[in-house]
């Protein structure tokens, strides 16, 4: 039985740190474009919003699963590194973000919040994937 609190007591601390980084890759996200991130998504019912978001999720629930899956034994050394490269990748994906917006035309944050689908939202969630990615192998 105190297996089961213990594990408990460990899945709710990794629980509760996941869901922080993925709250602060929405505040990234929200930063790094133009207007409320909320109000694009749920009420504009904006797809562009929606698929930028969602990628940015997948890839911090990667980055923190990979982190969790190949944990130390020693449950606070994992408990810091799942949270450094948390952190990591949130910092990784906005440069990557940032450079793409760079050398490409026009102001990405704004062509990713625009009412009309555009391919700059696939560059862009494929970055997002592929930063997250390769943070994730670094890990393993």
């Amino acid at each position: 039985m105190s297996d089961i609190v213990h594990g408990l007591g460990r899945a709710g601390a990794y629980g509760a740190l996941g869901l922080v980084l993925l709250i602060l890759g929405m505040v990234l996200i929200d930063l790094l474009t133009p207007g409320r991130l909320g109000r694009q998504i749920w009420e504009d019912r904006n797809r562009n919003a929606a698929l930028l978001l969602s990628s940015a999720l997948l890839g911090i629930g990667g980055i923190v699963f990979t982190s969790i899956w190949t944990t130390y034994e020693d449950f606070g050394k994992g408990l810091v590194s799942t949270a450094a490269f948390g952190l990591l990748g949130l910092v990784m994906m906005a440069l990557a973000f940032l450079v793409v917006d760079l050398i490409t035309p026009g102001r990405l944050g704004a062509t990713l919040v625009e009412p009309e689908p555009h391919p700059a939202v696939w560059v862009t969630a494929c970055c997002n994937i592929a930063v997250s990615a390769i943070i994730s192998a670094s890990i393993a």
